[in-house]
């Protein structure tokens, strides 16, 4: 999932600290660092990159998707961001069929620290979990693993009742599992980065 950085349209909240061209170029980074990552997996064929973008058309989502050398994007569209993914597991559905694809991991691009083994953690609890959370510090999460039981039975589970943007999300998304006979499991916790504080927080 990736906003465009363009000035003044993202990281708003730490363009007041640092400007709106620094952040900017904050985010921008962290886009490339998160897709760098992705793709060292994907050339060694295990997993396939699909590229969720917001803040651009369809012709220039195609012309930056070329950019970052990723065949595959879709635009994220409207809504919250659960509607947001949501949407993405429905569009991807058919590809996953068909490319015998029964897993779906988001990852947003605020996360620096994403390294490649935090994607084969992933890939490995998926195994025996029906769900993988990555905790990030500001109360949400900087990664979500679903198993084809979850896209294939339970696809709203993730993504309703949640109060998005808010320090809940997190466990928001837990209190849906609780009634459900489905397995879940954490990652570490990572920082997302959305202030000047949170830069501060990595040091």
């Amino acid at each position: 999932m990736a906003k465009w950085h363009g000035f003044g349209r993202c990281k708003t909240r730490l363009s007041k600290d640092i400007g709106k061209s620094n952040s900017a170029k904050v985010q921008s980074v962290m886009t490339k660092h998160t897709i760098s990552v992705a793709k060292f997996l994907q050339g060694n064929k295990l997993i396939d990159i699909s590229i969720a973008i917001s803040g651009l058309g369809v012709s220039n989502c195609r012309k930056w998707s070329r950019e970052l050398g990723i065949k595959k994007f879709n635009l994220q569209g409207k809504g919250c961001l659960g509607e947001k993914m949501k949407r993405q597991i429905i569009i991807n559905k058919k590809f996953c069929a068909r490319n015998n694809i029964r897993n779906i991991i988001f990852i947003g691009t605020d996360l620096p620290d994403l390294c490649h083994q935090d994607i084969l953690n992933t890939l490995r609890e998926l195994q025996q979990n029906d769900l993988i959370l990555g905790p990030s510090n500001d109360g949400g999460y900087w990664l979500i693993g679903l198993s084809e039981k979850i896209t294939s039975s339970h696809i709203y589970l993730p993504f309703i009742n949640i109060k998005w943007g808010t320090e809940n999300v997190l466990q928001n998304t837990i209190d849906n599992f609780v009634s459900k006979k489905l397995k879940y499991k954490f990652l570490e916790k990572k920082i997302d980065i959305d202030t000047i504080i949170d830069i501060e927080n990595r040091t």
